[in-house]
């Protein structure tokens, strides 16, 4: 007699276990705590073996029913549905193992000691936002170009090209790590070259010319005269002026990293973009404005503390405020004073471009250039800041604006051509 979903759902247990049957060599085995287990019985090569067909209620009667119909056409074509059970179970651990989840989780495990904890962080964040939940659970084999283009049209959908850039690049490391270890054989991430859509063009920081830099100085000034802004934000905008750097740099700055008396503050790599530490050469202007910080501040880690306390620094937006207020919203931005520096500097056409792209920290990718480090180097920068920083107080004095010939260092009076000989 074969069972009924009725009888299987309302059956009670006993103090030991005991079997239901249903044909075909199924039954139901009911467990002395109410567990429902199907089992099939069979025999194979002379051998009686038994099969899990699953657990009541997960797995109905009728499944129950489909599953050993399957296993039963099995063993009628010669083979042991046990023996196939166990090598697909075998199969999935490996495909799991393999899986672009599990390896782009090993891969990140193996680089992020060479990572900083924020881009360790924000590594794995942007996989498992954007691209686990598509494919990370199939095997890597299986992934195909297309099924990464649906997730980099998915970013794009949503004009994050930012975030798609890094999407593209943290997918195309995995497939490279896996091909490596040899789990993969081609990089469909590499493969996408002209299906992604153009991104739009790159809006620049709002930056102000040469001829309108006197009236925003001047504008700056008086504002902070007027009590306008606080000290520790006047400070900041000063120091952003003067020395080229960024402006979570500056936000982020603490008293540990500067030596007033020598003039110098070295932002340490875990601070800077490109993951190198910086040395900034401070003009006098600089060291004045950090000095007079220093009864402020001085007591605690960081330059520029919030009003909140409690370790956290001013906002990205305080500075920018300050911009608004006296009138230049949409013109300039903090970040805006590098462009205005680099800008000047360039067109004198008199100060070496290396040292100008060294103090806004950009990398080199001229090795003679990159490899020279010479005792003038510091000494041609610390020049071009002092430069610098005067022509803004006679840009803001609108006076005659100094020249660059009465600052240049003697010994680091020539060319990139000559050093390539001098290292021949």
């Amino acid at each position: 007699m074969k069972l009924t979903e009725v009888a299987v759902r309302k059956v009670k247990p006993e103090a030991k276990p005991f079997k239901m049957a249903d044909g075909g060599g199924m039954y139901l085995e009911v467990m002395p705590n109410g567990s429902k287990y199907w089992r099939l019985k069979y025999r194979f090569a002379g051998k009686e073996k038994r099969l899990a067909l699953g657990v009541y209620p997960d797995t109905s009667l009728a499944d129950a029913r489909g599953k050993r119909d399957e296993a039963r056409k099995l063993l009628a074509n010669g083979s042991d549905p046990s023996s196939i059970k166990q090598a697909e179970k075998r199969q999935a651990k490996i495909s799991a193992a393999n899986s672009f989840e599990a390896i782009a989780r090993e891969f990140h495990t193996l680089k992020s000691p060479m990572w900083t904890p924020h881009h360790s962080t924000d590594w794995l964040n942007t996989l498992e936002r954007d691209v686990f939940p598509k494919f990370g659970h199939r095997p890597i084999t299986e992934i195909e170009a297309p099924d990464v283009l649906d997730v980099v049209r998915a970013v794009e959908a949503r004009s994050a090209f930012e975030v798609r850039g890094r999407v593209l690049q943290r997918v195309r490391s995995v497939f490279a790590y896996a091909i490596a270890c040899g789990k993969a054989r081609h990089n469909p991430a590499a493969e996408l070259k002209g299906a992604l859509a153009p991104r739009p063009k790159v809006q620049h920081f709002a930056a102000l010319s040469e001829k309108e830099m006197p009236d925003f100085l001047l504008a700056l000034t008086a504002y902070q005269l007027r009590a306008k802004s606080s000290p520790i934000v006047f400070a900041a905008t000063r120091l952003l002026s003067l020395t080229f750097v960024r402006t979570g740099e500056v936000r982020g700055a603490l008293w540990s990293e500067f030596d007033l008396d020598a003039g110098i503050w070295t932002i340490p790599a875990e601070r800077m973009k490109a993951r190198a530490p910086h040395t900034v050469p401070l003009s006098n202007q600089a060291v004045e404005v950090i000095r007079a910080l220093q009864p402020l501040t001085g007591h605690l880690p960081n330059l520029f503390p919030s009003r909140n306390g409690k370790g956290a620094v001013i906002s990205e937006n305080t500075v920018l405020k300050v911009i608004e207020n006296i009138g230049y919203k949409g013109r300039m931005t903090g970040h805006g004073f590098r462009s205005v520096a680099s800008t000047y500097l360039n067109n004198l056409g008199t100060i070496r471009p290396d040292m100008i792209e060294a103090q806004l920290a950009h990398g080199d990718k001229d090795q003679v250039r990159a490899a020279y480090n010479r005792a003038d180097y510091m000494e041609y920068r610390k020049a071009m800041m002092q430069f610098w920083a005067d022509t803004l107080d006679m840009l803001e004095a609108r006076k005659k604006l100094p020249k660059w010939v009465d600052y240049e260092p003697n010994s680091a009076n020539f060319s990139i051509a000559e050093v390539v000989k001098l290292r021949a």
